[in-house]
């Protein structure tokens, strides 16, 4: 329990030094976009392509990741269903599936993998999972629904070659599996630049609460609640179901999968959604909402299957 709180308040105080920073007009009227532009194109490659090249590639293959996968395949799909019949738009189902399945596995998973699961490296399968299979599909969507790359369609379809995201995680599995190991000169500079990555995007996230309406309100208050429900109670509903009922998962590795899959939808998601340009109110309201439920949720799950 302890993790979970400790988890929360460093990325509360982060966001709230954020919110002061917008407030008081410190970065002037373009200081969220820069920050945010700042995290996609330099800083998390930058952290994706030294955490990859780093990770021994080999937990991916484990049933933890397939839970994963298939939990979030399911908290994804529901969204994507109703986003079709509600004729949402591409860019908007996209986003909002990602903020109903793609979860916090770095600056609060880590934290908490430490203080309430014992272990930073049992986040590392989810971590791998959005990074080198979510993140890339979503991206390449965005981009060819035209919420990225302009011009023909093969010069679109080129674009996810092009995207600083899906390259500096590629470039880490590559790294990776290559068993390459990178000089202190190169990785140094990277890891300090890498490091700017998770307070850029939460900064960021602090900045855009200014002046804003109350989350859940407005035009994208209902693809908002859904991607919430299914964020902080059907995913891990569904890893539960899965792990215990279909892959025989108990004690440990059961708790393991369920708090993983409880997190929280990730901040990095907004800066995706403003990059792209699409849908930010509908990511933010996401955010905030599913991590201020998943602490309760997070809670109860420790206390039944820890």
């Amino acid at each position: 329990m302890q993790g979970v709180l400790t988890g929360f308040a460093v990325i509360a105080v982060v966001i709230a030094v954020g919110y002061v920073i917008g407030r008081r007009g410190y970065l002037g009227e373009h200081g969220r976009d820069v920050l945010t532009k700042l995290a996609f194109h330099v800083a998390s490659p930058a952290l994706l392509f030294t955490t990859l090249a780093g990770t021994d590639l080999s937990v991916i293959f484990s049933d933890r990741l397939l839970v994963t996968a298939l939990s979030t395949a399911a908290a994804a799909g529901v969204f994507v269903a109703f986003g079709a019949v509600r004729r949402w738009g591409v860019g908007r189902t996209t986003i909002g599936a990602l903020c109903s399945s793609y979860v916090n596995s770095g600056n609060l998973g880590i934290p908490i993998a430490v203080y309430v699961l014992g272990d930073a490296s049992l986040v590392a399968p989810v971590l791998l999972f959005q990074l080198v299979g979510v993140t890339p599909v979503a991206l390449t969507i965005l981009d060819l629904s035209g919420g990225g790359t302009k011009g023909p369609l093969w010069h679109r379809l080129l674009a996810p070659l092009r995207n600083p995201i899906a390259l500096g995680s590629l470039a880490g599995v590559a790294v990776s599996a290559a068993g390459v190991r990178v000089p202190a000169p190169v990785l140094d500079p990277l890891t300090l630049i890498g490091g700017m990555s998770v307070p850029a995007v939460l900064l960021a996230f602090g900045i855009s609460l200014c002046g804003s309406a109350m989350p859940g309100r407005g035009p994208d208050r209902h693809p908002v609640f859904l991607a919430v429900a299914l964020k902080s109670l059907g995913q891990p509903a569904a890893a539960w179901a899965l792990a215990a009922g279909v892959f025989g998962l108990r004690g440990a590795p059961l708790l393991d999968v369920v708090v993983t899959s409880a997190l929280p939808a990730a901040q990095n998601l907004f800066t995706y959604a403003s990059t792209y340009g699409v849908a930010e109110r509908l990511a933010r309201d996401a955010i905030l909402l599913s991590t201020v439920l998943s602490v309760p949720v997070l809670v109860a799950v420790a206390a039944l299957l820890g």
